[in-house]
This record gives C-alpha cells, sequence and structure tokens, in this order.
C-alpha cells in the first residue's frame, strides 16, 4: 500500500463483487467517509485521491473543499466502462477499472513519478503542461546542452534555469543572470564578456565578464531576443568552441559556463523579419521549453493562490472572492498573481479577501493596460477596419468581465457547487449577440487575410495566442 494514496471507497464498493477491493487495495488507504477524507488532508501529505463515480454525493463542492485542504494533490476518478463518465472539468483524469490491476497500477505510479517531480524542481501546480515541464528538466539537467526556454513576462523562466542549474553536474559552480534587454549594447558586451583597462572612457581597470564569472556554472541570457544582431554573432562562437574577446581585448578567453537562454519573444518571426540569427536560434535551442501562460494551465491557479497566500500571510479568500480569482486570466502570469497577493497581505492583514478586494484589483489592472490601439494598416480604411476590431473585441472582453462579476455577487455561491442556468432572455441575447458579432470578425479578417493567422490577429489588433484560443472556441477552420 502506498501511503500518500487515498482512495474513497466506502463498504459495498470494497465488498462488492467487481474485484474493486483487489484491485486498490495494493495502491492505496481506503477512505469510508469525506469528512474522515477531509481530517487526513489536514494532517498528512497526500499526492493522490482516487474517487469512484459511484461514490454518493460528490459534487464540485466537495471536490473544492478536497483541493482548498491539498492543491497539490492530483484528484483523479475511477470509471466503469459500461457506465456514462462525466468527470465535469473537476478531476484531473480518470482510471478505467477494466484496465486491470497491472495497468492501472502502471497508470498510478506514472501519477505519482509526475507528482514527485514537481516537487523536486519547486514546481507549484498540478497540470499536465506543468508535468511535461518538470519531466524535461528531469532529463536534461545532468547535461551540458544549451537550452532555451520560451513564456510570457511573469511565467517563471528563471525559477526553471534556477532548477536546471541546481540538479546538474554545475550545482557548485555560480548561476549568474543577465536581463539582455535592459542593458545597452556597448555596456552588455562589457557585462557578459568583461574588458580591458582603457578599453573605453572610464575603464580604469580591467573586468572580468559574466561568462568567466559563471565558469563551471551556468549563465542565463534572459530576453535573449532584444540582443542586436552583432551582439548575436559573438554570443554565436561563444556558444560553438567557448571563446570570446573581452572588451578592448587581443587575446581569446575561454569559459566552460553552460548557457541557457530564455525569451518571450517569438523568436522564429523575429527570424523571418531579420531580427534574429537563425544558426544562434539552433544553436541555443537544442532543448526547448516551453512555459504556458497562466491562464493556458489553470489548474494551478488554485495551488499558487495557496502557496502563496501562506508566504504572504493572507489569511484566506470568501467563496465568490476565489471564484474571481479563478477566473481572472492573470496576464501577468504568477508574477502578477505573487504581487497580488502580497498586496492583499499588506492591505488586509487581518481579514479575509472579498470580492470587492479583487473587482478592485482587476479594475486597476484592466485600466493600467488599457492603450490605444496600434495601427498597422496601410491604408484609411484598413486603419478604420482595425480600430472598429480592436474596439469591438475590448468591449465584448469587458462585457464578459462585467457579466462574470454580477454573477458571483448575485449568487455568493462557489462555482464548483453551481452551474449558471441564468434563463433572463436579455443576459442571453446579449451573450449570443457579443459571441456573433465577434465571430463574424474573426472570420471576415481571416478571409481577408488569405487564411494567415498571423496578418489576421495583427488586423484585428489582438495577439496570435488569443486569436488561436477565438479560432478553437469558436471551431474555426
Amino acid at each position: 500500500m502506498i501511503q500518500n494514496v487515498l482512495i474513497l471507497a466506502n463498504g459495498d464498493l470494497i465488498s462488492g463483487s467487481s474485484g474493486f477491493e483487489k484491485i486498490f487495495r495494493p495502491i492505496g488507504e481506503f477512505v469510508e467517509e469525506v469528512s474522515l477524507l477531509y481530517t487526513l488532508l489536514k494532517e498528512r501529505a497526500v499526492d493522490l485521491i482516487l474517487i469512484p463515480e459511484i461514490y454518493p454525493k460528490i459534487n464540485r463542492g466537495v471536490v473544492r473543499r478536497m483541493r482548498l485542504r491539498n492543491p497539490q494533490a492530483d484528484i483523479w476518478q475511477i470509471v466503469w466502462s459500461d457506465t456514462d463518465s462525466a468527470a465535469y472539468e473537476i478531476y484531473d483524469g480518470t482510471i478505467n477499472i477494466d484496465d486491470g490491476p497491472e495497468q492501472i497500477a502502471k497508470k498510478v505510479q506514472r501519477i505519482l513519478h509526475q507528482k514527485s517531480l514537481l516537487k523536486k524542481y519547486n514546481i507549484i501546480g498540478r497540470s499536465e503542461k506543468m508535468k511535461v515541464v518538470a519531466e524535461t528538466i528531469d532529463r536534461i539537467a545532468p547535461t551540458d546542452i544549451s537550452i532555451l526556454i520560451v513564456g510570457p513576462s511573469g511565467s517563471g523562466k528563471e525559477l526553471v534555469a534556477r532548477a536546471i542549474h541546481e540538479n546538474s553536474s554545475r550545482a557548485g559552480g555560480r548561476f549568474v543572470a543577465i536581463n539582455c534587454g535592459a542593458i545597452a549594447e556597448g555596456v552588455l558586451e562589457s557585462e557578459l564578456f568583461g574588458h580591458e583597462k582603457g578599453a573605453f572612457t572610464g575603464s580604469v581597470a580591467s573586468r572580468v565578464g559574466m561568462f568567466i564569472r559563471a565558469n563551471d556554472g551556468t549563465i542565463l541570457l534572459d530576453e535573449i531576443g532584444e540582443t542586436k544582431l552583432d551582439m548575436q554573432v559573438k554570443l554565436l562562437r561563444v556558444l560553438e568552441d567557448g571563446y570570446f574577446y573581452p572588451v578592448g581585448g587581443d587575446k581569446p578567453v575561454h569559459s566552460n559556463a553552460r548557457v541557457i537562454a530564455a525569451t518571450n519573444r517569438d523568436l522564429i518571426e523575429a527570424i523571418h523579419s531579420g531580427d534574429f540569427r537563425e544558426d544562434l536560434y539552433f544553436r541555443l535551442g537544442v532543448v526547448k521549453i516551453v512555459l504556458p501562460a497562466l491562464y493556458d494551465r489553470r489548474q494551478d491557479i488554485l495551488p499558487l493562490l495557496c502557496h502563496f497566500s501562506a508566504l504572504e500571510k493572507v489569511k484566506g479568500f470568501s467563496d465568490s472572492a476565489l471564484d474571481l480569482l479563478l477566473r481572472y486570466d492573470w496576464p501577468g502570469n504568477v508574477r502578477e498573481l505573487r504581487n497580488f497577493l502580497a498586496r492583499m497581505g499588506a492591505l488586509h492583514p487581518d481579514s479575509e479577501i472579498s470580492a470587492i478586494d479583487v473587482e478592485q484589483f482587476i479594475s486597476e489592472q484592466a485600466f493600467e493596460s488599457r492603450n490605444l490601439p496600434v495601427v498597422t494598416g496601410h491604408t484609411h480604411e484598413e486603419a478604420g477596419h482595425e480600430l472598429i476590431y480592436h474596439a469591438l473585441l475590448q468591449l465584448g472582453s469587458e462585457i464578459k468581465m462585467l457579466r462574470d462579476l454580477i454573477t458571483v455577487n448575485l449568487q455568493g455561491r462557489s462555482e464548483f457547487e453551481t452551474v449558471n442556468n441564468t434563463t433572463d432572455d436579455t443576459a442571453v441575447y446579449s451573450d449570443k449577440t457579443m459571441k456573433d458579432i465577434e465571430r463574424v470578425m474573426i472570420e471576415t479578417a481571416l478571409r481577408e487575410c488569405g487564411g494567415n493567422r498571423k496578418t489576421a490577429a495583427k488586423k484585428l489588433g489582438i495577439g496570435e495566442r488569443t486569436l488561436y484560443r477565438k479560432i478553437k472556441e469558436y471551431n474555426l477552420n
């Protein structure tokens, strides 16, 4: 029996003729009552909870309370092939009892292995995408290959780079990070490669650069996509043979630093536009790790909220506040989430966070990020179309957010416990109208751009990822 696996099973299941006990007794500990399961989740570390689909009175609210007691635990549903299984998107996956003891045991072991990797690399979350990230780190950390980490700002690229360094043979060496986009090109060369005395005005002494400081360790080149082509040539040589010239120097210097690069840019697009060298891209990206935006791994929002709430001494959240936080897209990703909790911990040290607090934060973020749309059309007609597209999409987004806020405040209940069965004709009509308008705009833009999604996204004034999500949402080809 595995101590960190709990299986919710009453007497009828355990003593039944389905072979349930024979299959699952070696896997984990049987717990007959939900109330006892709640207690155990408070008292011990649990990695996996298994819940049969036929166990009575299990709903969104029950599963949510389990998650709040142990946000990192996976919760999977046990299903029967001859039963209609409805997971309601509240479980992390399903285990089919007809797969038999051997396959079920293998599946459970894989789940637990993935959980152990998340813990090992200090990754907070339970989403499949972050499990893949953890498995990739585990495979490449012991090697010396160059790595490219791609992800939006605030998604944790430096934390992943540190995890790779700390679990490699170079852990005894230095981990050095530099933001290439925050330093002027001339200064960047000196910072990376060092300089000789008298190399430029004010250089009264020679100075070693970051590649030497990271010798036998790891250097992180953050925002690598912001470097100029001249600098890219010099970085390419370092990657090829480890040699470089300090500024003002005439003798090559060698560094044995492992190079990890990170960017929030689309480097393939930068290559096509002539802003990034293709050979450098392939040198850097021997292995590429993609960190998703937080809205693309929503299962991780609750574990992150609980983790950082403890660090920032936040007392807790009302149900309606938590619903809003789980629905919010977090454009600033994990960094924005932690900053929000730091703010709440400072402003409300003795009380739980309310829906009003969250609404105020979301409103402020929307106000601060609202900018006039940049017009890229070449003609007055194209420019006018862009402005209209952008304005309507923005309006649709704001109407949706407002409707969510009103729904939460009126219901005052958890989205896990209730399904919004609003029958108000006006609300349904307004939602349908906005979705119809948005769909038509996207279809029109794609048609006018000959199906080129990148061009269509620019015409609409939205990001490519947003357009991809909308195409999937509306099932557009």
